[in-house]
This record gives structure tokens, C-alpha cells and sequence, in this order.
């Protein structure tokens, strides 16, 4: 067991084989390692990181050789932690919504026949046949009402996956977040609807890469990276074949794995060389996939997902688009589990237009007594409430079920 000042960050030019990486520093989308943790052997995997891309990582000092004057892991979270705490002072993105109640069951529905329409998307391509726009326009129309309504409702169900149906799963999430995104830097209704359009599609040539290595639980070899990695070409010739595909939906597609410092693929594109849409798409895309559990990687809360994008944007992402993306969300993501003050968990309702973090919560959990509680719904906006939002919690470590807590 490794202790919190045991891990350090380090720049990746001090790596030095004997060390021991305790995190990578990067979403599992871009490094082929099974674990994000490992002993550096020899300088064949210290350059593998390096040719990655990788700027920094985290070694454990218990487990491999240290580096003096290096930061802690405990020291990095507190930095973005307050990080956050300033995004949030500066106001949220102009959202007023519609009660929740009107949209939970709406949004529900629609969550639903977007998961059937991308499953038969990919089988489709999978038989090598054309997507037609016409499957996914009224489609994508219906997500933007939904979300332009209030998108706590149909967010949460975003972070709903099982391992089997990952990658149509993936994109759903993916077209309703950039919709969020798009709504948040206020961008015209048409130019959301296309970045939606965009996010369903964005992982399409995913059916041109055999299962056994999307699903392989395992290091990829060098080979199988690089065939991961041509599901951007793959989508790319897909949607160039669609008639009527518009060049915003393109650019999420082809650009969503270029990192802003060069080091991302299918082009190397670099800073405002990839369109706002690629940026966007590469922002949503690594916060869905590190927020979601697969086979060979454990998803992380939402609000530690965002602290890991804040801290990436020194080099993999727009800083810029990442705050605002912070405030579309919220510090603490409608659906997370959160401690309270008094001890309690509860889990995110609804954002807060006004403050940031004080959203609606509904408690369901006892800390201390690790036990549960009568449900109680409270606003903390309110100024006769007497409790507060301390931090954040994952529900796998008290084995709650998330399911049963999102609004029904």
C-alpha cells in the first residue's frame, strides 16, 4: 500500500528506468497498457512513453528509485482543487432550465432509442453499409431539445454503461455532453445540433476494429495500437461517404484524438490547427472514456475526471475550453456521489444556476454508520440549509448502485 507522499509527479525527461509509474498521466485511450501502473525495466519502455507523447507522470518512491524536488500527487490534487473552486466562483454557464420532473422520463426514452439506433449503426458498418443521415438527424434534433430543456436529465444517464455495449454506449454519452458543451459557449442552435451529429459518430470506424482488441484486457502490441488507432481513418471514410454530413460532424470525427501540444494522432495537428469542434471532441471524449469502467480500467468520479482534464490542459487540451467545459457541468456533475459535512452521501440532482456548488442533492447514505437513510432532497441553496458539499466520493467504494439513485 502506497503512501499519498510517496507519489510523485515527475517530468517524463527525469524517468529513469528503476522507477516505478504508479498513473501515466494520460487517458487509457492514448497508451496501450494494459495497467496505468508499472516498474520501468529498461529504456526501451522509458522512450515507449516518451514517443506517447507523454509530458509527465506519477512514480511511486516505495516501490522504484525517487527524484528530488518533486511535487506531490497530494499537493497536484490541491491545486486543482482550488482550481475548480475558482471556476465556480466566476459563475456557471447561463443554464436556467425546465423542472426535472418534466423531463426525467423524456429524457429516459430518448437515452434508450439512442442506444438502439448506434448499436444498429455499427452492426451496419460492420456489414459494410451506409449510414444514412437520415437515421441520426431526428435523432440528435430530439437530444438538443431534451438537453436545451434541462439537460440534468438525460447527462446522468450518460454515465450508465455496461462492458459489452461500451463503444455505441460511448457515443451516446458523447453527442449529449458536446450538446452541453456547444449550449454552454452558446454557439447557434444549428452548429450544436451538427456537434451533435458529430459525437454519435465520432467512434464509427470502431466497427472496422476487431473486438479482441477493443476488448483485450491485456497490453496491446505495437500492432494492435496502431490498428486501434486507424478507427479515425475508419470513421472518417465513413462519414465522407455519407451524403449531407456537414464539416463541423467531420471535424469531431477525424480530430477528436489530436492533442493540443501535437503529440495526438491521426495528424499531429497542434493548437488552433485543430478546428474548435476537434477540441471540443477531444475534451468530452477523454472525460466520457475515463469516467466509464472497462474491462482493464476502473472509472474515476466525475469531479476527479475534471481535476485530470484542468491538469492535461497544461498540454493535451484548449485550457480555455476546458474551464468552460467545467462550468457546463458543474464541479460536481449532476449524478455524482458526494460527502456531505454532516457525514452523509448523496447523490447530485440538479445543478444550481446560480452557485455552483450548492446543487439539489438527495441523501441517501450514512458514512460513519455505512448505512442507508431515509432518501431526504435538499436544496443547499436554500439558506435555512444547514449542510454542505465537502467533497466527493466514488460510489464503488461503498458499493451503491448508481442506478438506483438517478432521478425515475
Amino acid at each position: 500500500m502506497s503512501h499519498p507522499a510517496s507519489i510523485k509527479k515527475i517530468p517524463v525527461a527525469d524517468l529513469r528506468p528503476g522507477m516505478y509509474i504508479h498513473d501515466v498521466n494520460c487517458s487509457w485511450l492514448d497508451h496501450p497498457f494494459v495497467s496505468s501502473s508499472f516498474a520501468v525495466r529498461d529504456e526501451k519502455r522509458v522512450r515507449e512513453i516518451k514517443d506517447l507523447g507523454i509530458r509527465e507522470v506519477y512514480i511511486d518512491t516505495l516501490h522504484g528509485a525517487d527524484v528530488a524536488d518533486a511535487i506531490t500527487e497530494e499537493e497536484v490534487q490541491q491545486e486543482t482543487g482550488e482550481l475548480l473552486v475558482t471556476i465556480a466562483c466566476e459563475g456557471p454557464a447561463e443554464i436556467h432550465p425546465q423542472p426535472l420532473r418534466v423531463e426525467v422520463e423524456r429524457a429516459r426514452r430518448l437515452h434508450s432509442e439512442a442506444n438502439h439506433i448506434v448499436r444498429g449503426m455499427i452492426q451496419d458498418v460492420r456489414l459494410g453499409k451506409q449510414i444514412e443521415l437520415e437515421q441520426v438527424e431526428p435523432l440528435v434534433e430530439n437530444m438538443v431539445d431534451s438537453i436545451f430543456r434541462n439537460q440534468d436529465a438525460l447527462l446522468p444517464l450518460a454515465r450508465l454503461k455496461d462492458h459489452d455495449n461500451y463503444t455505441f454506449q460511448h457515443s451516446v454519452s458523447v453527442c449529449a455532453l458536446l450538446v452541453s458543451f456547444g449550449r454552454g459557449l452558446k454557439l447557434d442552435r444549428q452548429i450544436i445540433k451538427e456537434l451533435g451529429i458529430g459525437g454519435l459518430l465520432h467512434d464509427v470506424g470502431k466497427a472496422k476494429v476487431p473486438d479482441e482488441i477493443l476488448n483485450k484486457p491485456a497490453k496491446l502490441t505495437d500492432a494492435e495500437f496502431t490498428k486501434m488507432k486507424s478507427h479515425v481513418v475508419q470513421s472518417i471514410l465513413v462519414l465522407q461517404n455519407m451524403p449531407g454530413i456537414s464539416r463541423i460532424a467531420l471535424d469531431v470525427a477525424a480530430q477528436h484524438h489530436e492533442r493540443y501540444d501535437g503529440s495526438g494522432y491521426p495528424n499531429q495537428l497542434k493548437g488552433e490547427q485543430i478546428s474548435l469542434y476537434g477540441r471540443m471532441g477531444a475534451i468530452v471524449d477523454v472525460y466520457d472514456a475515463i469516467t466509464s469502467d472497462r474491462v482493464y480500467h476502473k472509472g474515476m468520479p466525475p469531479t476527479a475526471a475534471l481535476g485530470r482534464l484542468l491538469e492535461w490542459s497544461s498540454h493535451h487540451f484548449d485550457p480555455d475550453l476546458v474551464k468552460t467545459y467545467v462550468k457546463c457541468l458543474g464541479i460536481y456533475p449532476t449524478g455524482s456521489l458526494v460527502r456531505m459535512e454532516s457525514g452523509r452521501l448523496g447523490v447530485v440532482l440538479e445543478q444550481n444556476a446560480e452557485n455552483m456548488m450548492k446543487p439539489r442533492v438527495n441523501v441517501i447514505y450514512h458514512a460513519e454508520f455505512r448505512r442507508y437513510l431515509q432518501p431526504e432532497i435538499l436544496d443547499l441553496s436554500w439558506e435555512g440549509c444547514r449542510d454542505r458539499i465537502t467533497g466527493h466520493e466514488d460510489y464503488a467504494a461503498w458499493n451503491i448502485d448508481p442506478r438506483r439513485w438517478l432521478p425515475a
